[in-house]
């Protein structure tokens, strides 16, 4: 390459020591070439800066090579999740944008048809649910919904998978823990359902005592009051707290009564916050791998456009990590 021209395919060809047919087949997932060759052309590409011509490739095989990801509100857990599923459309040579689409359910929808008939992407993937009519009946453009966040936007599906309640349950029980509490998160939350649900069952299952579900809020406050208002004979008590900052203001109201955590309180969160590391005693919690959620909703998105992906990781996606605020506790599974 001379002067400040742009990189070509050619270059690409003559950089990773393949043909321009084999740089085709690697850019566009057309053809039948090795994973080997296809990343090693792909990686070439990167490193060279070579960008395709989309719109010259849409005129000429009315494919866009782009797909776009409609989110709602940027907090974090979306941006993990869309960064997971950029990992995804970049490996298999699509170019992803990222599109937001605010205001109401039928808001969305409006947007999303007019995006699927403009001819500009070849798939479209939402966060949000979608009725089945939401793309356009004219447009080649596929749309595929996540399933990941309900209509305002909050977790559901299985980033709202409760199981793992249970789990924390049954290995604090299994080490001598007889009496439970839940500090429970806000009802209008399927996740926050979802867990309480969980909770229960385990109690009634394992023929432990409960001293309620008491809460409704995510708040640090909640857990605080929660612990509060433990009648002094509680000890000692497991907390299951609906998240983090939950179980922060549990840990804050086991301080102020002078009660020792693990040793009269054992205290578990959820979202596996930094902060959670870094506390004195560090706190046990359920860490969700929002980056692997982004991932399977692009494989989803991927396969629906007739680009079949391999077989993936499809275990849960949350993980206890034990930590010094259930004292020593022996994992169950």
């Amino acid at each position: 390459m001379s002067g400040s021209a742009a990189p070509t395919s050619r270059d690409v060809a003559r950089a990773a020591g393949v043909s321009q047919t084999t740089v085709s087949y690697a850019l566009t997932g057309q053809g039948n070439i090795s994973a080997a060759t296809r990343a090693r052309v792909l990686e070439v590409a990167e490193a060279i800066g070579y960008r395709p011509n989309l719109a010259a490739r849409s005129m000429r095989t009315r494919r866009s090579g782009r797909v776009a990801v409609i989110m709602g509100s940027a907090v974090d857990t979306h941006m993990r999740l869309l960064a997971g599923a950029i990992d995804v459309a970049r490996e298999a040579g699509f170019v992803a944008e990222t599109l937001h689409a605010d205001g109401s359910p039928q808001d969305r929808v409006e947007r999303i048809r007019e995006l699927a008939s403009g001819g500009q992407y070849e798939g479209i993937l939402t966060v949000a649910p979608l009725p089945d009519d939401a793309s356009a009946a004219d447009s080649p453009c596929v749309v595929v919904s996540a399933a990941t966040f309900d209509d305002e936007l909050r977790s559901v599906g299985a980033l709202a998978d409760a199981t793992q309640v249970a789990t924390l349950i049954e290995a604090l029980a299994q080490a001598g823990h007889r009496r439970f509490l839940h500090v429970a998160g806000a009802e209008q939350y399927a996740s926050a359902r979802a867990r309480r649900s969980v909770y229960l069952e385990a109690i009634e299952r394992l023929g432990l005592e409960s001293l309620g579900v008491v809460g409704g809020s995510w708040s640090p406050e909640a857990g605080r009051t929660a612990i509060l208002d433990l009648p002094d004979d509680a000890r000692p008590v497991a907390v299951i707290a609906a998240n983090d900052h939950v179980a922060i203001g549990a840990m804050r109201g086991a301080g102020e009564r002078g009660w020792a955590v693990p040793g009269d309180l054992a205290v578990t969160g959820w979202d596996n916050n930094v902060f959670g590391a870094y506390t004195s005693p560090s706190l046990t919690s359920v860490d969700v791998d929002f980056r692997e959620a982004g991932r399977r909703a692009m494989r989803a998105l991927l396969t629906a456009m007739g680009r079949p992906q391999s077989p993936q990781e499809t275990g849960s996606l949350h993980r206890i990590v034990w930590r010094e605020s259930t004292g020593r506790v022996s994992p169950t599974g």
